[in-house]
């Protein structure tokens, strides 16, 4: 039986691009079935005690532009550390990401493409009409996600996830959730595919045991 790995993620998050291309192999691998779950990044960093990157001490603002090329090397990416658009307003692109579920359809190649528009190519996600050529390249009829996108039902289903990804302890982006032990970071994703690999069951922060 597949395994499931809630992913919770925003299109904002350099650390999700990051390690975006190695969980969906890694997924693959082990026949685990991702459900994507985008959330208001800035929400849950409100009500976790996270803080915008702006609004973080200068020491932890320059620590993050290190780890930011040490993990471009690592991963073998090639992308702007500060690109032209960014930050932008992700939610109708995360949205659209579960329009794309609520459609019957994959949204990997949109989520990897609206990555690398942002990362590499420093294209304005939060733009109309580049959301809706990127939609359409991933082989979906834009109009009609964008439509989704901006409906009742995608805005519950994404306040869903904030309070889900909140109850779950996934405070960032991106957190992995497996039989809801939380991986968070990209940084973490060997030790997600060690627990896919052995099966053992989910650590708590209250251990059983010695």
């Amino acid at each position: 039986m597949s395994r499931r790995i809630d992913y919770f993620f925003s299109l904002q998050s350099p650390w999700a691009y990051i390690g975006h291309r190695l969980f969906i192999d890694l997924a693959h691998r082990h026949d685990a079935a991702i459900v994507y779950r985008p959330v208001p990044l800035n929400e849950v960093f409100a009500e976790t005690g996270g803080l915008p990157l702006a609004k973080r001490h200068p020491a932890r603002q320059a620590y993050r532009m290190i780890e930011l090329q040490r993990w471009r090397e690592k991963r073998g990416l090639a992308f702007h550390l500060q690109p032209k658009h960014w930050p932008f307003d992700a939610d109708p692109a995360n949205r659209a990401v579960l329009a794309i579920v609520a459609a019957g359809g994959d949204p990997a190649a949109f989520v990897e493409a609206a990555f690398a528009a942002v990362w590499e190519r420093e294209q304005n996600v939060g733009d109309r009409a580049t959301l809706a050529r990127l939609i359409g390249e991933a082989g979906f009829d834009a109009e009609a996600i964008l439509a989704a996108a901006n409906g009742a039902a995608i805005h519950g289903t994404y306040e869903r996830n904030r309070f889900d990804a909140i109850a779950l302890g996934a405070f960032g982006s991106p957190c992995y959730v497996l039989d809801g032990e939380v991986f968070w970071g990209q940084d973490r994703l060997e030790l997600l595919e060690d627990a896919l690999r052995s099966g053992r069951p989910p650590y708590t922060a209250t251990p059983a045991g010695p």
